[in-house]
Formats: structure tokens, C-alpha cells, sequence
């Protein structure tokens, strides 16, 4: 095992080609593996799959490569369990060895498909993240009279209801290698007719992929200049009524015709009247996290449940909300100012 440690594999894709081939070679080499495990046990050193994985490592870094390469290779069946967030969800939760192979596949494909995502598209993406999206939406609302209208929209049931076969021509419009499409495509499969899991590192970059020709079209043909998306919330900001609603339509009738999804929500409304989007309430010169954060805040206060404090505070991070919180404290948990970090505490000044 040591000569893995030694080696780091670069894995740099040029951004001249349109299509790429020789992928497997690039993903699944003992280097790449070996790489791909250390970023798979980043945050579960403490998981018993993590820890079973890690005890024979060389043994099962080379098991993983051997299946790969001689045809074998299968994952292994998902853990399955339910969230509320607030709405119900059934996780996939796959094996760690399984993992190891997804961020291999990570380390290859998310500079091949990156380069081709707007910047305004903020889920799961290096440099991302729900409080950029925030502050974008905010900062583009400013740009507008605050009775130009925003359409907000999203789309039902989305990781259950992507087409896997659409996904795969999504794939191969980048991607020649059919091998490694095929390796990609087991981390999509569900028992479903449609949809792939939740729960799985790849499942993120594809409902990316899934959605970018959505993206571009609102650019490209609606050249709509104040948009953003994160995974499959959308808004077009700065619209006259009329607008909204033939956008809105026009969205609608390209998910359903290019992509095989349909919306489930849709809002058209006066940007005075805020935008509810990913996790906060916002206006033109405040915001205020969901209900929702401010019950879940509730409770985690009454129970003293530190690490969920200390994460809802991330969340409401300039926000209004904040105020209510530190009350929330200081009535439930006087004591705060010690058990809380020190940058948890300085959220509130």
C-alpha cells in the first residue's frame, strides 16, 4: 500500500475536445482508486464501512480495480432510509467500496461537464452552495423596479422522475467511452422505470447534467439575464407579467418535450412580494431563513442540541432570523456563549 501513497494521478481534461474517450483507463487505475478512497472517507472515518474498507485497504483497492477491469464489477444493494427535510425522502445509501468507485468516476467527469454549466447554476458545484445562490437572488433583485414580476419554478418529483435513457444521451454527447457510460449509468439504475437514487455522490452531478440544456435554453433562446438555478428550483427575476407567464409556458412545454419532466410548482409574482428560495425568504434589502428553520431552531434550543444549532446559525448567517434565535437562546439555553464556537457566537454581532 505504500507505493499508492506515493502516486497522485492529475487527471486534468483538456477543454478543446468535444467528446472524450479513454475515461476508464483515466478513472479506474489503482492511483485514481486509491485517490478516490481518500476523498470517499473524508467526513465517515468513524462509519463501520469506512473502518471495514480501510482495515484491508490494499486488498480492497485491488479487488475494486480487478472487477473493473475484468468485467465483474457490481455495486453492491443501497441501505435504504427515510429523511424529513422537511419533506419525506427515501435515501440510497451505498456500500463505502461502492463510494470509492463513484468518486473515481467524480474525479474524471466533473471537469468534462463543469465547464459546460452556467455560472448561475449553484447546486453541488465547487464554489457553490444554497448561501451564493442567496445572495445572487438578492443582489439581482435590486437590479429591478419592485414591481417587475420573478417566475419561480420547480420540477415534481425530480431525482424520481428523470428518464434514465435521456440521462445516458446527456452522458454520451460528452463521453465516447462506452465502457465507462456503462459504469456511470449503474450508479443510475433504480428497480423504478424511471428516476435514480438519492442518496449518491454521482446522483448530484447528474441532476446537473439532467437540467443544464434547460439552462442554456432559458439563456440562450429566452436570454433571460437574471436567472438562477439550484438542482431543480428555478427563477427568472426582472420579467414584465407578460413575460413570466410565456416564459413559464415555454419552460414547461421544453422539460416535458427535451427532458420528459413536468413542473410541480410555479410562481409568477411582483418581486416586492419576495422570493421563497433555497431555504430563505428574501426582499430586496432583508431575508429571513423558512418557518421551518425557525421550528427546527426552536426545538434544537429547548433539547440543547449543539451540533444542530451551530448549523442552523450557519444557515441564517445575514439574515434577519438571527435575532430570533439568540432569544431562542438566551431563554432555552442561557449557557450558550459557552457550550456554542466562538464563530457561532460572532454570527449574532
Amino acid at each position: 500500500m505504500t507505493n499508492l501513497m506515493q502516486h497522485k494521478h492529475g487527471l486534468e481534461i483538456p477543454k478543446t475536445s468535444k467528446r472524450y474517450g479513454y475515461l476508464y483507463e483515466k478513472a479506474f487505475t489503482i492511483e485514481n482508486l486509491y485517490d478516490a478512497y481518500l476523498d470517499a472517507r473524508k467526513g465517515k472515518r468513524k462509519k463501520v464501512g469506512t473502518y471495514l474498507f480501510e482495515k484491508s485497504l490494499g486488498e480492497n483497492i485491488n479487488r475494486l480495480h480487478e472487477e473493473l477491469h475484468n468485467g465483474t464489477y457490481a455495486p453492491k444493494p443501497y441501505r435504504e432510509f427515510v429523511v424529513y427535510e422537511p419533506k419525506k425522502r427515501i435515501i440510497h445509501a451505498p456500500d463505502f467500496g461502492d463510494l470509492v468507485v463513484q468518486h473515481a468516476i467524480y474525479r474524471v467527469i466533473y471537469n468534462i461537464f463543469n465547464v459546460s454549466f452556467i455560472d448561475t447554476s449553484f447546486a453541488c458545484r465547487k464554489n457553490g452552495g444554497t448561501h451564493k445562490a442567496s445572495v445572487y437572488t438578492q443582489n439581482e433583485m435590486r437590479k429591478y423596479s419592485r414591481d417587475s414580476y420573478f417566475a419561480k419554478l420547480d420540477i415534481r418529483k425530480f431525482f424520481y422522475s428523470i428518464p434514465r435513457p435521456m440521462l445516458r444521451k446527456l452522458f454520451e454527447k460528452k463521453i465516447k467511452d462506452k465502457r465507462f457510460v456503462d459504469v456511470m449509468c449503474l450508479f443510475a439504475d433504480m428497480p423504478s422505470p424511471i428516476g435514480i437514487p438519492i442518496g449518491n455522490l454521482l446522483s448530484q452531478i447528474y441532476a446537473l447534467i439532467c437540467l443544464n440544456p434547460l439552462d442554456h435554453f432559458i439563456k440562450r433562446e429566452l436570454k433571460v439575464k437574471s436567472y438562477v438555478r439550484y438542482v431543480d428550483d428555478f427563477v427568472m427575476i426582472g420579467l414584465s407579467f407578460e413575460q413570466a407567464k410565456e416564459f413559464k409556458d415555454r419552460c414547461e412545454k421544453f422539460v416535458q418535450q427535451e427532458l420528459g419532466l413536468e413542473f410541480s410548482h410555479w410562481h409568477i409574482q411582483k418581486i416586492r412580494r419576495g422570493i421563497n428560495f433555497v431555504g430563505y425568504r428574501t426582499w430586496r434589502s432583508v431575508k429571513f431563513v423558512r418557518k421551518h428553520s425557525l421550528y427546527t431552531f426552536k426545538k434544537a434550543a429547548i433539547k440543547q442540541k449543539v451540533d444542530s444549532i451551530i448549523s442552523l446559525i450557519g444557515h441564517a448567517k445575514g439574515t434577519k432570523s438571527l435575532s430570533y434565535f439568540k432569544r431562542m437562546l438566551e431563554t432555552h439555553m442561557p449557557d450558550y456563549g459557552i457550550k456554542l464556537p466562538t464563530r457561532s457566537i460572532q454570527c449574532f454581532t
